[in-house]
């Protein structure tokens, strides 16, 4: 197993995994906290949340299993190098299984809460069907082969496809009541925060190892950070939070 070459900025890597951790897991808590005052959900986009669950019950699926795998970690020492560590640090592990958590609380909030005339869009409930049935083709395709480097890697493709499309719907939303009365602006601001240290994070192993490999041998994450949950959607909404309200 591959080991860092410098204590300090292996300490910085881990300082840094961590508040990201702790930024993106405190980001759920606002709209929780919103929902339970208001005893309302009325604002929020249930299509948002039906593709935030698919975007991190994928995103957890490709962290645990590469970072618990010995078979799959074998396979990706075999793909880009065996002096090369593995790109999934426990803090994207526990990130991901807080966010499948927190994003099913508040799917729960929306089946006890007042929730209006809203519902779940036939478009959103298609693009969800499709992508779990093309995932679940691809298990048939990676199973006799034992690809399962390549199948978790479809997993990390999904979860920057579902990161590309969650804010479409909560954006339109807004700008269609001209109101944002209902959403919480808090994630936005702590999901931009936890990418910046996420993408520090990754930097501070390039550093140790001399290598970028763990840029590209983890896409799905650098994606993720660079774009910081997706960067353009997030900032239309905290443009639309600040003029339309």
């Amino acid at each position: 197993m591959t080991s860092w070459n410098s204590l300090p900025l292996e300490i910085t890597y881990n300082v840094f995994g961590w508040i990201a951790f702790f930024s993106w897991s405190l980001s759920f808590y606002p709209q929780v906290i919103l929902n339970f005052r208001r005893k309302c959900v009325v604002g929020l986009n249930f299509d948002f949340l039906v593709l935030n669950l698919t975007k991190h019950s994928s995103y957890l699926i490709y962290n645990a299993s590469l970072f618990f795998s010995t078979v799959i970690q074998r396979q990706y020492h075999e793909k880009y190098g065996y002096g090369e560590m593995i790109p999934v640090a426990a803090n994207d592990v526990a990130f991901s299984t807080h966010a499948v958590l927190l994003t099913a609380i508040t799917l729960y909030q929306v089946l006890i809460y007042d929730c209006g005339n809203q519902k779940v869009s036939k478009t959103c409930i298609a693009i969800t069907s499709i992508v779990w049935v093309s995932a679940a083709v691809c298990v048939f395709i990676a199973w006799p082969n034992n690809s399962w480097l390549w199948l978790i890697s479809v997993f990390n493709g999904i979860q920057v496809i579902m990161t590309v499309l969650k804010y479409i719907p909560q954006a339109l939303m807004n700008f269609m009541r001209k109101s944002t009365e209902g959403w919480s602006i808090g994630n936005i601001l702590l999901d931009l925060f936890g990418g910046l240290m996420n993408y520090a994070q990754m930097a501070m192993q390039s550093i140790d190892q001399g290598s970028w490999i763990n840029f590209y041998g983890n896409i799905g994450k650098t994606l993720l950070s660079l774009a910081s949950n997706y960067l353009a959607p997030s900032i239309e909404v905290e443009i639309e939070y600040h003029t339309i309200s």
